[in-house]
């Protein structure tokens, strides 16, 4: 299997991470939806990362649908998904929260990156603004003993909760400040210092599993 695009993407490293927890092998090729536009389009037309390409060659789009797939390939050795109702109720509030987290931070970047100042719409950036704090309050208030932070026992709500928060300190720490959230940070903190984690690093690099070195 291929990994189509960056790790900046809390997308594509929410997957490549679980790739990797599954205990699924794959290539990662870091391909930009913007530099390398062209290029992105020659894997998949849609250019939407991430993208995964299947060992029969087709190809999946959407983080959760790709993490739907990578939990059946991985059936009946490990799940990130909690098997009780109830467990897997409270997993996909958190998840849900995350994403909502990794949306709101996205478009706040891409409004100030991609739009001209002239033409930013301030209420719309308030709003957006105020969704993406609320969904990390929630998250705040709720985090718990539940959010493993091991390898062995981290699921997917533990690692999408992560992967969001540190993506959002990084671009946008002033938006977020991580003094509000000390658990959050303490979580992030924990996470981050997994070896899968470490792998597959938040920016323009490559995923390495450990038998690979840097070149």
């Amino acid at each position: 299997m291929q990994l189509i695009g960056m790790l900046d993407s809390p997308y594509v490293r929410r997957v490549a991470v679980s790739l990797q927890l599954l205990g699924l092998q794959f290539e990662h090729r870091s391909i930009s939806v913007f530099s390398t536009f062209e290029r992105f389009r020659e894997i998949n037309p849609v250019v939407k990362a991430p993208s995964l390409i299947c060992d029969d060659g087709e190809v999946l789009m959407d983080s959760t649908l790709i993490l739907e797939y990578a939990e059946a390939l991985a059936a009946g050795r490990r799940s990130l998904m909690p098997s009780s109702l109830w467990e897997r109720q409270h997993a996909l509030r958190n998840i849900g929260l995350a994403l909502a987290a990794c949306e709101k931070s996205v478009q706040i970047v891409y409004e100030r990156n991609l739009r001209p100042a002239e033409k930013r719409h301030e209420p719309w950036v308030s709003r957006v603004t105020g969704q993406l704090l609320a969904a990390y309050r929630l998250l705040e208030a709720h985090i718990d003993a539940r959010l493993a932070a091991t390898s062995a026992d981290i699921d997917q709500a533990g690692i999408s909760v992560a992967v969001a928060w540190h993506f959002t300190q990084q671009m946008l720490p002033e938006v977020v400040p991580a003094a509000d959230y000390p658990l959050m940070r303490e979580f992030s903190a924990k996470a981050e210092a997994l070896p899968e984690f470490i792998a597959a690093p938040h920016g323009a690099g490559t995923y390495r599993h450990a038998g690979q070195r840097s070149s």
